[in-house]
This record gives C-alpha cells, structure tokens and sequence, in this order.
C-alpha cells in the first residue's frame, strides 16, 4: 500500500497515560516517514497550543508536525495555522441558554475554547481551572460565557462518563443540523459548528498535501474519531476503543496505546526500521 499521510487521536491512542509517549521511539520513526514523505498529523480534541507543547521536544529538533486540533476546528502545520471554523455569537448563546436549562446539567462543568484562549465559570474551583489547564491554552474564569469577546471554535460540556452518548443524543435532537454534538473522551461533551469533525480537518490538509483517501492511515479510539477512521480505508481502531465502535468492523491496531500500538502499528505496516 501506498501511504502519504499518518494522523493519529492523542488520547488512549497515541499517547500513554499523562501524556506521556516514547520521544525517541516517535523521533526515529518520524525520520522515517519523513525520508519516505510520508506526513504525520496530530487529530485531536485538543486544542493545537496544547498540541504543540506535546511535541515540543520532537518539533524543537526539526521534526515536522501538523495539527487538526479541537476536533477539527483548527489545522495547522508546524507552527502555521492553516485554518479554522467557529460557531456563531447566536449559536453560542443558544447552546449555553439550553444547558442552563437543561435538568441534568446543573453540575456540569462548561468549557469555551476560543482563538484567544479558553473561558470557564468563575465559579469554578481552582482544582478544575487547573484540570482544565492540562487540555486547553490560556484558562479564563468568567462571569457571563454570553460576553466573551473572542471567536468560539467549540464550546465542550463535561458529564458523568457513562452519561456521554445519552446527551450527545440530547444535544442532537435539540439542534437537529444546526451544529455537530460528539463524545471526546474523559465525560466530555463537544458542539462544534455543522459538518466540523477530524475528517473534514484532515481534507485540508490532503488538499495541501495532495493526498487522496487511500493514502492516509488514521488511528482512533473514541467518538470523536468515527468520521475519520469510517472515512479512510486503511482505519486501525484501539484495542482499547471504546466498546461501541468495535461493532463497526474496522481493523484493530497491533497494541493498546499503553504498549505503544500507534508506532508499533506504523513500524510493521510500512516496514520501518
């Protein structure tokens, strides 16, 4: 087969736990890639700040990354950003006015990632601004989300675990095609705008690239990741996924991502060193 392009989730795919990952294992095998012009993307629910300083150590020794970040909202490439989408100011109210009023979101914590930096209650104790702060660049504590003057890529809401798929529902039914509701792992809950999702961020980096779909190897493991692992034909999910898209018939990676499945998979399939 032949592969132009490797993207790959952060979360319980890439990395290890706390972030963790083999920088050098991950160096030899970028050269690799790099040698066979083979493009490495990050695709995450993240945002890109906080992607760049994951491969800070990597990037700071010429290895090149690119981003999809906050689920497709931003791509970027090195230290360039290509592209973003954001909500509207009506969208954004609509969305908070119903979680307001929403039963089942009285304890719920709410997050707005904007271009700017990243927008929390100033309810919120300082233990989860600084949770927070480990996923997303430049936390604010505000009064009212409503007057945040800065362009809203997505506003995340985060549940109990188990409640995810049950408010992604809710969320859906409420704003029909309106916006794009998915499951980020961790009891998080993102609404981004309509048609927004890693698959569409990875097309414009194909279109700079001039990749097509069957030269693009992609790695998931949550919500979040089924338009693009359903998108590309050479798909490997987790081992560790979670259990509903296992039904979905894709090819599993060679490891969890504990045991370093994502290189693992990359060194065998294309035969690296």
């Amino acid at each position: 087969m032949t592969i132009k392009m490797i993207a790959t989730d952060m979360d319980g795919t890439f990395l290890r736990d706390n972030d963790h990952y083999d920088v050098a294992r991950f160096e030899k095998v970028l050269a690799q890639l790099t040698e066979k012009k083979i493009e490495f993307v990050a695709a995450s629910g993240r945002q890109v700040a906080n992607l760049r300083e994951i491969f800070a150590p990597v990037a700071k020794k010429g290895g090149k990354i690119n981003y999809v970040g906050a689920n497709g909202s931003v791509v970027a490439t090195g230290d360039r950003n290509l592209f973003s989408v954001h909500l509207t100011h009506q969208q954004v109210q609509d969305v908070i006015f119903w979680n307001a009023n929403n039963p089942s979101s009285s304890d719920n914590l709410v997050i707005l990632s904007g271009d700017h930096g990243t927008y929390v209650s100033n309810h919120a104790s300082d233990g989860v601004r600084k949770m927070v702060a480990e996923f997303y660049p430049e936390v604010h504590q505000v009064e009212k989300f409503v007057e945040v003057d800065d362009p809203i890529l997505g506003v995340t809401f985060v549940w109990p675990h188990d409640e995810v798929q049950e408010h992604v529902q809710e969320i859906q039914d409420t704003f029909g095609d309106q916006l794009h509701a998915t499951g980020s792992g961790f009891g998080s809950v993102d609404i981004l705008p309509k048609g927004v999702d890693k698959g569409t961020g990875l097309q414009v980096l194909q279109d700079l690239y001039h990749v097509k779909n069957d030269e693009v190897m992609v790695f998931g493991d949550n919500a979040n990741d089924f338009e693009m692992l359903k998108k590309y034909p050479n798909a490997y999910l987790m081992p560790n996924a979670l259990p509903s898209l296992k039904d979905e018939g894709l090819t599993e990676a060679l490891a969890s991502n504990t045991e370093d499945g994502v290189l693992k998979t990359i060194e065998t399939k294309l035969n690296l060193n």
